[in-house]
């Protein structure tokens, strides 16, 4: 017996075609002429501005009167702006983490900006051994964490200094031999490493004999909101930044990003 949802669901062609013009209004960019909105949508011009004039009316498109260029009108902006008011990247990271897990076999965090610094709100870990003991509400140091590393760098926050500063204090302070410069020098030195690597790194800062790395999640204005982080045992999670796990790590990340909204640009 067929199912009627496995059917292809009829709808209107004419809005599916016109979708083309205003997709190829937000590739723009900016104000476009006709000929060329109507190029970039595969149609002829007297088709599109058809289409561009009901579009008008609207308010999902304008015309400038003394260009004649067009943009995305009002109702285009409203529209948008809801969609984003939706956005949660903890719940969209759920599938991101998992599929990150099963491809790299390494426990994977999604960790947000709290009250107190780096929050881990969710996990996925891969079956067998757990070499690292993490959960979720796991408050993480900023300057040693690799995941502090990379809220530190990429992450604009008035808490950030203060939090940085009570921790290296306290380090240094708890460490015979370990000067608060020498912590200073090393925190400096990571930011600078996370930002031209565009993932933060740590060693043995949770766990002896563990490796961590961490990458930014970025939203539609282009603020650090999450960052998507993973843990393995010295020896069997490859430290290079450019190995294949943190590559795939890094994609994970920047697919999260995207999906908040986010226009990709090196970091």
């Amino acid at each position: 017996m067929s199912n009627d949802l496995d059917k292809p669901r009829q709808g209107i062609q004419s809005i599916e075609v016109g979708a083309r013009l205003l997709r190829a209004l937000a590739n723009s960019g900016r104000p476009t002429m006709l000929r060329d909105l109507a190029k970039d949508a595969g149609m002829p011009a007297a088709k599109a501005h058809r289409y561009l004039v009901s579009f008008v009316r609207m308010g999902l498109v304008e015309q400038d009167p003394a260009s004649s260029r067009y943009a995305l009108g009002p109702f285009a902006l409203e529209l948008g702006l809801a969609c984003l008011g939706r956005l949660d990247p903890v719940r969209i990271a759920g599938p991101i983490l998992d599929e990150l897990c099963e491809a790299i076999q390494e426990t994977v965090a999604l960790a947000v900006w709290g009250n107190r610094g780096p929050t881990i709100v969710r996990l996925a870990e891969p079956p067998g051994p757990i070499n690292v003991t993490l959960r979720a509400g796991t408050v993480l140091p900023l300057t040693t964490s690799a995941t502090g590393r990379a809220f530190s760098a990429f992450l604009r926050s008035p808490a950030l200094k203060r939090i940085a500063d009570d921790e290296m204090k306290s380090l240094a302070a708890a460490t015979p031999g370990l000067t608060l410069a020498e912590l200073k020098r090393d925190f400096e030195a990571s930011q600078s490493e996370a930002k031209e690597n565009g993932v933060g790194r740590a060693s043995g800062s949770l766990s002896p004999g563990v490796n961590g790395f961490s990458a930014p999640v970025f939203d539609y204005t282009g603020e650090m909101v999450a960052a998507v982080t993973t843990l393995g045992a010295v020896g069997h999670l490859d430290s290079r930044v450019d190995s294949a796990p943190i590559t795939a790590l890094k994609g994970a990340a920047e697919q999260l990003s995207s999906l908040l909204g986010h226009a990709a640009t090196p970091l």
